[in-house]
């Protein structure tokens, strides 16, 4: 024998509805007073879905931890990755809203937000170890720490390398070493370099060299202005095709080999845009270094070199610069 309350009666259908909850006081009404928003509450796992968990605080009530407000840092792809049914968790109170019946409930909240703390722990300029977690066209993000990933862009992987995608210098899960450049806390962005962790190898070329220097370099490849010369490892300069041979020739390779070593004579340094002019035809004359900066393209001998030719770091390597 169990009491109930008449909810509804209907003479013509000869119906009535009852209700058994409505002999006690509904637990929504006094939410907003006992779970207030910040406090803290435990409660077990009632049951699991795609995009989060429902936490039983008592009976009749469950709050719902969404799959975002899990961790601070991992990547949660399914509430099952972290949670199981029947588990006892610990969550925050983040939002109630008594009239819809729903708390909203966080359990990455009970511990510190290690994004905010991430200046305590590292500055720019700090050396820093971790694994390749993905590779993109851009770059590779790297963990440095459980969930606190750092991205290294493409341009910041070598001095000297042309790297055209990430893949080519580094592999997923490949443990590497890098440089913090930059730390961006409200956006949740740290930004990594492993080239920072050599020496500058075109700062240092251009701090042990001057005009009129005459180095020793091997022809790397062509192009239909001139023939590119590999001074260092990775550094490179161009020689024009004007400025290969005394005599006249029409194509770089009528006057050089690939893989040939030989000596030429720095004409044109620009640090900035880290682009090195020699000539072989001019290694043991006096002949004074012009400024090219001053030929227009129309001029001869090193005339619109670097008009025609781009060949800065990250350059196409297909002698398509022209």
């Amino acid at each position: 024998r169990i009491q109930v309350k008449v909810l509804k009666f209907d003479r013509d259908k000869e119906r009535v509805s009852l209700g058994y909850k409505q002999l006690i006081p509904d637990p929504w009404t006094t939410t907003a007073e006992r779970y207030p928003i910040g406090s803290r509450v435990t409660g077990k796992v009632v049951s699991l879905t795609d995009y989060g968990a429902f936490i039983e605080l008592e009976p009749g009530i469950e709050g719902l931890v969404h799959v975002t407000e899990m961790s601070w840092s991992k990547r949660v792809k399914h509430p099952s990755k972290l949670l199981s049914s029947g588990q006892e968790v610990e969550a925050q109170v983040l939002e109630v809203d008594s009239h819809n019946r729903r708390i909203s409930l966080g359990i990455k909240q009970i511990e510190p937000n290690p994004w905010e703390t991430l200046t305590e722990r590292y500055g720019i300029g700090t050396r820093v170890k971790g694994r390749v977690r993905n590779l993109t066209e851009f770059g590779a993000f790297v963990e440095i720490e459980d969930g606190i990933d750092g991205l290294v862009h493409v341009s910041d992987i070598s001095w000297t390398k042309r790297i055209k995608h990430p893949s080519e210098a580094l592999k997923k899960n490949q443990e590497v070493e890098a440089i913090i450049t930059a730390i961006d806390i409200d956006n949740r962005r740290l930004s990594l370099s492993i080239k920072d962790l050599e020496p500058n190898a075109w700062e240092r070329f251009f701090d042990t060299h001057r005009l009129g220097d005459v180095v020793t370099g091997k022809v790397t490849r062509f192009a239909n202005f001139g023939a590119f010369v590999e001074l260092e490892d990775g550094i490179e300069g161009l020689c024009h095709v004007s400025e290969l041979s005394e005599q006249h020739v029409d194509k770089p390779e009528d006057a050089v080999k690939i893989g040939q070593k030989q000596q030429f004579k720095i004409l044109k340094m620009d640090r900035e845009q880290r682009k090195i002019g020699l000539s072989a035809r001019a290694v043991g004359k006096d002949e004074p270094i012009l400024d090219v900066r001053s030929y227009s393209s129309g001029d001869s001998g090193m005339a619109g070199l670097f008009e025609v030719a781009d060949f800065n770091r990250g350059g196409g390597d297909d002698g398509s610069r022209s």
